[in-house]
């Protein structure tokens, strides 16, 4: 699609509508292979590409195609050899059609028929493998087509997320300075990953030390950052180092370091400021040299006004800020992550995902993030059946948790009756327009407020007909 015909970002807010509004790009991502999970994501700018022709192959592979596209090819068993393609519509939609294939295309679980236009974050699942569609507000860079098995930076800042990725570069360029980062994000996401990511780039001699500022002891705080003197205190029958001198030449995370306390923040802007720490009980200070990171999920700034975390402390902490999106808004990741956490918890493990079990995941909010999909894995692959011959496990739908199985957060019978009223009302609406604009979508989509690709998915929803209005 060439870029003058990219779709602008919209808003609601008046403040942000005077801003200059981002170009939407779209993209396509290949998620995972069900069969062969271990196999890497792929990404593919469509910003100039018309069409995405998918099929098996005896391997994965992608070439130009002749009519303005990518032939993508893929050793999946449960695929035809021309699946399915997505292209770019004359009403600058992009469409996902199945070509013949024996085992039909599925958008968000549903097998289709004939052309279905394609909403931001559906799914597309061909015989085993899944594909994200997405229209990321990012213009790209590099290559047109990105296979994660080139990305060569820690696993932690790994990611095919076009923002995160800008991010991500962001920070390994910093990760060898002396510039001070601040993770921010909600808990689970990987703060402490990215953190030690970071230590791994700085290449600095010392160790890494990681410390959760909510889990220490309010009275033993300052004698487990700062070290103590003997007989500084009950119980401190010998001299002690502390985590700050711990981590000498080389990094100590502040996790949640919003739950530190006041007295202790003023020690710790101390040490960034003169580069010493003081022990418990000690007249002289110590030098350190060190990196110090920070990571939390409170609002620092609301803390700051609030008076109960310092502003001059906060200064110092967030030089760059780092923001981890939510596992639920980088869906586009789960292969990648799945590939790395499976790494982790069982190097060299060989394991299949069935594709029931990967729509679960795909639909599950994942409120604990990347630190739940985690667990979830680690149970699943003690649950799995084994294979006696070849030693594969099979992850399905039964090896995950009740949580992922009952689908997204139940809603009350009073919500699901009401999603059922509002469906129903949704549908005479439609054919009442239909009537009255005689079964043309484009006068449909106008007098709806909506776009022409949304009266085409709800035309599948409520089984509308154009042909039956027009006369």
């Amino acid at each position: 699609m060439p870029m003058e015909d990219a779709q602008l970002t919209l808003t609601s807010d008046p403040q942000r509508a005077m801003r200059p509004r981002s170009i939407t790009v779209p993209y396509l991502y290949l998620v995972i292979e069900c069969d062969r999970p271990s196999s890497l994501p792929m990404r593919f700018c469509l910003a100039d590409t018309r069409r995405i022709e998918i099929g098996r192959g005896a391997e994965r592979t992608h070439a130009k195609h002749p009519a303005e596209g990518v032939r993508l090819s893929v050793p999946d068993r449960c695929m035809s050899g021309r699946h399915a393609e997505v292209h770019h519509a004359d009403d600058g939609s992009w469409v996902l059609r199945d070509l013949g294939s024996k085992n039909g295309s599925f958008v968000n679980g549903i097998q289709i028929s004939g052309d279905v236009s394609l909403d931001d974050g559906d799914v597309i699942e061909l015989g085993h493998t899944f594909f994200r569609f997405r229209r990321d507000a990012a213009v790209p860079s590099g290559a047109s087509v990105l296979d994660a098995k080139d990305l060569t930076t820690p696993a932690g800042l790994r990611t095919l997320v076009p923002a995160l990725e800008q991010t991500f570069a962001n920070v390994a360029k910093l990760a060898s300075s002396t510039s001070s980062l601040l993770l921010l994000g909600e808990t689970g996401t990987g703060k402490e990953v990215v953190a030690r990511s970071i230590h791994e780039l700085s290449r600095k001699p010392g160790a890494f030390v990681g410390v959760n500022c909510g889990a220490l002891p309010q009275n033993l705080v300052e004698s487990e950052l700062f070290g103590s003197k003997k007989g500084a205190f009950s119980g401190a029958n010998e001299d002690r180092m502390g985590l700050v001198r711990a981590s000498d030449n080389g990094t100590l995370l502040l996790d949640e370091v919003g739950d530190l306390p006041l007295t202790s923040q003023a020690s710790l802007l101390r040490v960034l400021q003169e580069n010493e720490v003081v022990p418990v009980g000690a007249s002289k200070p110590v030098s350190v040299k060190l990196r110090v990171l920070a990571a939390t999920h409170h609002d620092l700034e609301r803390l700051a006004n609030e008076e109960r975390f310092r502003g001059d402390l906060l200064a110092r902490l967030n030089g760059f800020i780092i923001r981890l999106p939510a596992l639920r808004d980088r869906r586009e990741d789960l292969g990648l992550l799945i590939n790395a956490l499976t790494a982790r918890i069982d190097a060299g493990v060989a394991f299949v995902i069935t594709p029931e079990a990967m729509r679960l995941i795909f639909r599950y909010e994942f409120p604990l993030n990347v630190r739940e999909l985690e667990q979830v894995l680690r149970a699943a692959l003690v649950l799995a059946t084994d294979d006696p011959e070849t030693g594969v496990k099979t992850i399905g739908v039964e090896h995950l948790p009740d949580t992922l199985r009952e689908g997204p957060r139940s809603a009350p019978a009073s919500r699901k009756a009401g999603a059922a009223k509002e469906g129903s009302e949704r549908k005479s609406q439609l054919i009442a327009q239909m009537k009255e604009h005689h079964g043309n979508v484009s006068a449909v989509a106008r007098a709806m407020g909506t776009a022409r690709m949304q009266i085409h998915r709800w035309i599948r929803q409520f089984g509308v007909n154009p042909e039956d209005y027009r006369g």
